[in-house]
This record gives structure tokens, C-alpha cells and sequence, in this order.
């Protein structure tokens, strides 16, 4: 089990990533969400690739005021630290309130992921 995400989170996870793959239109919820708690990083993920179940893609927010959809390996986000030598976490309280698109238009007009 990755520490980022849970079993529960890489099935629906997957899941997602199954349809994506398959090019079937489709606006999930994002699963689950990532954050550097000393570098205002974050990342809202949506789907995990089944090819190599590492490839997340979701909303990447860079704290640089230009949000974008995007991909994000999960094994990288694990060596990630903060200037305060914080590693990214999960947000365990997390639950969407919208579709990723959703929260896309939003971040894109505010510059950042707005809860």
C-alpha cells in the first residue's frame, strides 16, 4: 500500500483510470487529494493509469497561480519535502464537492484550488 492513497482510494482510483484509458467521456469526482503543508502544493486526483498503476492524473496546483490538469507519479510525490522538510500528505478529510472540471474552471478564474 502506498502511504499517499489507500486501498479504497487506488480502486476507484484505477477504476477511473480504466475509463479514461478507454476514451470513454467522462467528468469523475476527484478521489482523492494531496498536499505539501509547507509549500501550498496540491494535487486533486481523479485517475491512476492501469499500465503502471503510478500515474495519477488529476488538478496539479503549483502554488504559481497556474493550475493545470495534468500527471503526477505517485512514487515522485512520495520523495517530495517541503522547505520545512514536510513530506506530501493526504488530506484524510477530504470529500469532493464537485467534478474535476468543476474545480478545474474554478482554480483556472482564482489561480489556485479553491475548496
Amino acid at each position: 500500500m502506498n502511504l499517499l492513497i489507500t486501498e479504497d482510494d487506488r480502486a476507484r482510483l484505477l477504476a477511473h483510470g480504466e475509463a479514461r484509458a478507454a476514451g470513454r467521456v467522462f467528468d469523475p469526482m476527484p478521489v482523492v487529494r494531496l498536499f505539501t503543508p509547507d509549500a501550498h502544493l496540491i494535487w486533486l486526483l481523479a485517475a491512476l493509469d492501469p499500465a503502471d498503476g503510478d500515474t495519477a492524473w488529476g488538478l496539479i496546483d503549483l502554488g504559481i497561480g497556474m493550475p493545470a490538469q495534468g500527471t503526477v507519479k505517485l512514487s515522485d510525490l512520495a520523495g517530495i519535502v517541503g522547505p520545512l522538510k514536510q513530506p506530501v500528505m493526504r488530506d484524510r478529510y477530504f470529500q469532493p464537492a464537485r467534478a474535476l472540471s468543476e474545480y478545474v474552471r474554478l482554480a483556472q478564474e482564482n489561480g489556485g484550488i479553491v475548496d
